[in-house]
């Protein structure tokens, strides 16, 4: 069974009026999901805290304390982009918990895979910076976490976000143990992200970038996504996945935009499903990034959740 880790905490991240990463965007699809009948199939679970031990996986805990003084006396900004609010930061700490959640259900109780339904988004997050929406790199966190936890070697991580995820790259750029592989816009927000950046040192190799011009189709895009999952993930041989699942990619994004179709989420969730049964045992975590289309949204996760499902 899929697991949907939330909690409603995450919906006192309180950007201000008029942000494009906002409460709505998890309200508007949990209703959407409970109307469809989608909800009941899913294991809903409540996600814990992570601790600032966890956290601190990736980020410094001068970092965690600063991010947490600022919710502390009332709030502020991290860049021009990046809102804390008095209750960010708890929002923040589930966030990054909420898949630590998920690949305890999968590793321990024999879950399938998970959707973790949450906000703040964690892909820009550097280790020691908070910028694009993002306080803390929820799926940098976990991978490090189920490497330690679980003495997981090979660690995949997906981002099909419409912006590169440059926080994540940070993380692991000297490291051959995780794998990240990125599809995004370029040039675009927020401006790293070119082919040559493929690690350093013995990360050299381990850092697959692949640019994208807005024109693209999906039919291309899907191409290209399998080229790599087949041919580059095949080489690697991944025993955990992590997506960082972005829904900015859809044609219709106010953001960024693709030209993805709904349907494209699907399709992209089972070209990684039969790369999980080959080499990861079907574990796949997904975290909600970016996807701003407040009534389509839920559709493109919705397609996402069917496929988890194979339903």
């Amino acid at each position: 069974m899929t697991a949907l880790i939330y909690d409603d905490i995450f919906l006192k991240h309180d950007t201000g009026y008029g942000h494009p990463e906002n409460s709505e965007r998890l309200e508007n699809t949990i209703k959407y999901l409970k109307e469809s009948g989608l909800w009941e199939k899913l294991q809903v679970m409540k996600p814990r805290a992570a601790s600032m031990e966890e956290i601190g996986l990736v980020h410094p805990q001068t970092y965690i304390k600063a991010v947490k003084q600022i919710a502390d006396t009332g709030g502020g900004w991290l860049d021009g982009d990046t809102v804390v609010s008095s209750e960010s930061y708890n929002a923040a700490i589930y966030a990054a918990g909420a898949p630590l959640t998920a690949i305890d259900l999968i590793m321990k109780d024999g879950g399938k895979n998970a959707f973790c339904l949450i906000r703040p988004p964690g892909h820009h997050a550097t280790p020691t910076r908070g910028m694009g929406f993002c306080l803390f790199n929820n799926a940098a966190i976990a991978a490090k976490y189920v490497q330690l936890k679980y003495r997981m070697e090979r660690i995949l991580i997906i981002d099909w976000d419409v912006h590169h995820g440059n926080g994540t790259q940070d993380a692991f750029y000297n490291d051959p143990t995780v794998l990240y592989f990125s599809m995004h816009r370029f040039p675009f927000y927020p401006g790293s992200g070119r082919k040559e950046e493929d690690g350093h040192d013995k990360g050299k190799g381990f850092n697959i970038n692949i640019p994208l011009s807005a024109d693209i189709m999906p039919k291309k895009y899907i191409e290209l996504f399998t080229d790599v999952m087949e041919h580059r993930v095949s080489q690697f041989i991944p025993e955990f996945i992590i997506i960082s699942a972005g829904f900015d990619t859809y044609k219709k994004d106010h953001i960024g935009g693709l030209n993805l179709n709904i349907e494209d989420f699907g399709v992209l969730t089972e070209i990684v499903m039969k790369s999980t049964e080959r080499y990861s045992n079907g574990r796949i975590v997904s975290c909600l990034e970016g996807g701003y289309n407040l009534s389509d949204l839920p559709l493109c996760i919705e397609a996402h959740l069917k496929a988890l499902l194979q339903v």
